[in-house]
């Protein structure tokens, strides 16, 4: 539950401008999980996100640039756990994840900031993720089912 929680935390605030732990625990509220101001504190920093000025002059949350193991850790968390097949067909590599966690599985590959990967588009349960090449998809699938 945890890693899908930190998985929408992070869709959320690349998503909107959530400015303060009050919205965020709302955001999440509303999404169906059921979270303290305690909690949002301790995912905030065990995220690592950190305030970045907003469009509005205020401040959002953003996910941390660099990623350490813990942070890697937890991205792979929630990419296995979601995870249930994948092929690619030249550049495309098609994820298909269990019902619900395709937005997850993709921010969790967005915050990983593979090289290879030009962008991911997430539907409820599939992912197409655009890459460079075909040999790139081909090794990048490699590399994510390890």
């Amino acid at each position: 539950m945890k890693s899908e929680r930190y998985a929408k935390i992070i869709e959320l605030i690349q998503n909107q401008e959530v400015e303060t732990q009050d919205e965020l625990s709302q955001l999440l509220t509303k999404a169906g999980y059921k979270v303290t101001q305690a909690t949002v504190s301790r995912d905030i920093h065990a995220l690592k996100l950190t305030k970045v000025p907003s469009a509005s002059g205020g401040h959002k949350y953003a996910a941390s640039t660099s990623l350490d193991s813990q942070d890697t850790g937890r991205l792979n968390r929630v990419f296995r756990d979601g995870l249930v097949s994948m092929d690619y067909a030249g550049n495309i590599l098609v994820i298909h994840t269990f019902n619900g966690m395709a937005m997850a599985v993709a921010a969790a590959l967005d915050a990983m900031r593979l090289p290879a990967i030009l962008g991911t588009i997430a539907g409820d349960d599939v992912i197409l993720c655009v890459v460079r090449s075909e040999n790139q998809a081909a090794e990048l699938m490699v590399k994510l089912k390890n």
